[in-house]
């Protein structure tokens, strides 16, 4: 008897408000193309999950570690976040930088990441080796708009010795405008959701073997 193949879990994080904006647009077309590619994608907001910053861990956590924080953060991280493959961030370019959003999930990780959490030293194991792409959006269109977030997330990729295997930038100002991007940024990321886990990827090294 064959022996069942799992799909890969992809989890696309929108980093917008917005259930009809540029973010969300870009959101379902990589979900489309994973879904095209037998990938098991699932699209999830980051607002409803999230509504608190990062408090300091020493004074918020409860008597076993755990965070006080009660407003749905937990179970998108934990439940949703760690036993994904690969994840994609589709953001709005805020100011240069990530949404609001986007910067308070990855600084709320630390609540679980942090040696005082009971759970950290399964959430440092699960949070390494994940595939990790950018969709970004924004009413400008010069080449170098996303450079700041393209740069963070793949700090965030090195740090958890993560893939950061590519970068799609939509233009668009009103809301859903991306879907008429004259570079074809929506067929990009359908592409990209597609291909998410065929990818290749080199990051050499010094030592690299060439």
């Amino acid at each position: 008897m064959t022996e069942a193949h799992t799909p890969a879990r992809l989890l696309i994080l929108v980093a917008s408000p917005r259930r009809d904006g540029n973010s969300a647009t870009l959101a379902a077309a990589v979900e489309r193309g994973a879904r095209a590619g037998g990938i098991d994608a699932t699209v999830r907001f980051i607002d409803d999950h999230l509504d608190r910053l990062v408090r300091d861990c020493r004074q918020c956590r409860d008597d076993n570690g755990r965070c006080r924080i009660d407003d749905g953060f937990g179970e998108l991280f934990v439940d949703q976040f760690l036993p994904a493959d690969g994840i994609a961030l589709c953001t709005p370019v805020y100011w240069y930088g990530m949404s609001g959003q986007a910067k308070v999930f990855f600084d709320r990780m630390f609540c679980y990441f942090a040696k005082s959490h009971a759970g950290s030293a399964q959430v440092r194991e699960q949070i390494k080796r994940k595939r990790v792409a950018l969709l970004t959006s924004s009413e400008e269109i010069y080449p170098a708009i996303a450079l700041g977030i393209v740069h963070q997330l793949q700090e965030y990729a090195r740090y958890t010795h993560s893939q950061f295997i590519s970068a799609v930038h939509g233009w668009g100002n009103g809301r859903g405008e991306v879907a008429r991007d004259p570079q074809g940024s929506v067929a990009a990321a359908e592409r990209l959701g597609r291909q998410f886990f065929e990818r290749p990827y080199l990051d050499l090294q010094m030592d690299s073997p060439r």
